[in-house]
């Protein structure tokens, strides 16, 4: 009987939890519930099986098992799908910019196009370098240089400035008096090596222009010489020395000193004005950043681009721009639009190629080889004017030194005289308009007025660029005022020089 009772009441339980199980299988509950209740059914099973110790929760249980079915899942849905929202990499919203291996391909391809163009130039014409025949564009005659003289002479109109200051300094001289002789001085230097170079039939074009740039050059220094000194006694007479500079020119009182600098007059010294007209600056201070030693390996490989760049531009010009540049006069003898393009197009390659061998051999090699034996600590000579979203940032930004003495001496003192903005910016390019035709036309001996139109045009087209283009549009369209306008005026000038200095005797 004991046997048969206890058979009956486990009966009875397995058959109460049975139905249990299908009520809750039958009605909705929430995970707390039916955890509730299979803890409670675990208790009772535990109880049955007479064991002292209890089961993990099956809450645990099933929340594990969930989330390895969560994983199953996941992974599977992974496995079918293999899209997700994102933008292609040549978007400009997509946030890539690493385009290293297309730079590779354009550098490569311009590179293939380019030896294409040169080997088709050896086939036609033959090895046309001609080392020999540069030496004579320099001078005609052996015995008489007159471009070398031009270059000593020079040296008066340093001295000149440095007396006329040092006489100011000690008041010998008033200050109108002072500006009488520095206009004078700075008057004959730009008229007088232009005369001889217009009258002296021994002074070759190549030799004029060196001339012409050399006392350009002196003639923007002993301007802001003039300047900076003048500022220097109007601060003086105000009680205000703030000008001081460093050991760039110390003078002779000074050279035991230390770190001691030397306020103006002590500025007036010979060594002071030759260093200031050596180094590779426009703009004069009384405190020139020094760089601290001589780095040898770095001024050899200066000097090595130096020559390097000075044989490939006289090389490729020889080479390749000559030949063109012949093959170009009857074209524009003719006046046929579409071979002048044709030439024109053909100009445009060698000729920015050469540009920017000299920007690089001049602005960087050439600079900084002189500033590193200067000690001259101040290197920015260009920023990164290949950037150029507009043609006023390429012009402030592609020749630091002449941007830096444009807006000292003369940008700035517009304003504070009362000119608006645009005047101003207008009268800086018709300067610069006024010394690239001094440049050109006094060693060519001929006023054509190209290269001063040419820089008066970049006024409007600044606006243009400005107004209408932004971005990637407005490099491209500074990049297109580089490639086609310098070759542009290239051929106007070669070809009125030809028709001026031998069209009769080809005739």
């Amino acid at each position: 009987m004991g046997d048969l009772d206890s058979t009956g009441v486990i009966s009875r339980k397995r058959r109460a939890m049975f139905a249990a199980g299908r009520v809750a299988s039958l009605q909705p509950m929430n995970e707390k519930s039916a955890a509730v209740c299979q803890s409670s059914v675990a208790a009772d099973c535990s109880r049955d099986s007479g064991q002292g110790k209890q089961d993990r929760p099956l809450e645990t249980v099933g929340s594990k098992s969930k989330s390895e079915k969560n994983k199953r899942r996941n992974d599977l849905s992974e496995r079918l799908s293999c899209h997700k929202t994102q933008e292609s990499l040549l978007s400009s919203t997509s946030g890539y910019n690493n385009y290293r291996g297309i730079l590779n391909w354009c550098v490569v391809m311009l590179v293939l196009s380019n030896a294409r163009l040169f080997l088709e130039n050896l086939l036609r014409y033959g090895v046309l370098v001609d080392p020999i025949q540069v030496v004579s564009l320099f001078l005609n005659d052996p015995y008489s240089l007159p471009a070398a003289c031009l270059v000593i002479v020079s040296n008066i109109y340093v001295l000149v400035a440095l007396y006329t200051e040092r006489q100011l300094s000690k008041g010998s001289f008033t200050e109108l008096v002072g500006f009488l002789v520095h206009c004078i001085n700075m008057a004959i230097m730009l008229t007088f090596p232009a005369a001889v170079v217009l009258l002296l039939p021994s002074m070759t074009s190549v030799g004029g222009a060196f001339v012409v740039g050399t006392h350009t050059i002196l003639f923007l220094k002993l301007y802001s010489y003039k300047d900076v000194n003048m500022w220097c006694r109007e601060l003086s007479s105000v009680k205000a020395k703030k000008l001081t500079r460093s050991q760039s020119c110390p003078s002779a009182q000074h050279l035991n000193g230390g770190d001691r600098k030397v306020c103006y007059p002590g500025n007036l010294t010979i060594r002071d004005m030759y260093y200031f007209v050596f180094a590779p600056t426009l703009c004069y201070e009384l405190n020139f950043p020094r760089s601290p030693t001589i780095r040898l390996s770095f001024l050899l490989r200066r000097l090595f681009e130096m020559l390097f760049f000075i044989q490939m531009l006289v090389g490729l010009t020889q080479q390749w721009m000559i030949p063109i540049i012949q093959s170009s006069m009857k074209p524009l003898e003719d006046m046929d639009l579409s071979r002048m393009t044709e030439r024109l197009l053909r100009l445009a390659v060698p000729n920015h190629l050469l540009w920017l061998m000299f920007f690089y051999g001049f602005f960087h090699s050439s600079m900084n080889f002189t500033a590193e034996l200067l000690h001259f600590g101040d290197r920015q000579f260009y920023n990164d004017w290949w950037n150029s979203e507009t043609v006023t940032y390429f012009w402030q930004n592609w020749n630091i030194p002449v941007h830096k003495w444009c807006l000292r001496h003369f940008y700035k003192p517009l304003l504070r005289r009362g000119f608006s903005k645009i005047v101003s910016q207008s009268a800086v390019f018709f300067l610069s308009a006024f010394f690239h035709e001094y440049l050109m036309s006094i060693p060519l001996r001929m006023f054509r007025l190209w290269a001063f139109m040419g820089m008066m045009a970049q006024i409007p087209l600044a606006w243009l660029v400005g107004r209408f283009l932004r971005g990637n549009y407005g490099n491209a369209a500074v990049w297109i005022s580089l490639i086609i306008g310098q070759p542009f005026a290239v051929l106007m000038y070669v070809h009125d020089f030809y028709v001026l200095h031998y069209r009769q005797e080809d005739d």
